[in-house]
């Protein structure tokens, strides 16, 4: 158990084909995942499709920060939390942050200090 009175996740040894890891790696970072999580994600879906996941199965924790509520943490659709349900900002407030706060244009900064 854990301090919060789940049950700790199983950890697996898995051993895979160079090939076939380097496959999954590349995946999941096109989908913005660890490996790790893709390869859960996978599995959950198989599962799913054959009717075999378990119905008191958790959904796969939220990426990032955990909330303040905990019950508020629900997972996307996907088992992926968009950037937007993390903290609450949209695709253009993410780019902005990333740009250092700099719009498109570059200008961000020049128009906070404007306005």
């Amino acid at each position: 158990m854990t301090d919060t009175g789940r049950p700790a996740r199983k950890q697996v040894l898995l051993r895979l084909d160079p090939a076939v890891h380097d496959a999954l790696a590349a995946w999941a970072a096109g989908e913005l995942r660890s490996t790790n999580a893709q390869i859960e994600y996978l599995l959950r879906r198989a599962l799913a499709d054959a009717g075999r996941l378990p119905a008191g199965a958790r959904p796969i924790p939220r990426r990032g920060r955990p909330p303040k509520d905990p019950a508020s943490a629900v997972p996307a659709q996907d088992g992926r939390s968009s950037r937007a349900d993390q903290d609450g900002k949209d695709d253009k407030d993410s780019q902005d942050d990333r740009n250092g706060g700099a719009d498109q244009d570059g200008k961000g900064a020049e128009r906070a200090a404007d306005g």
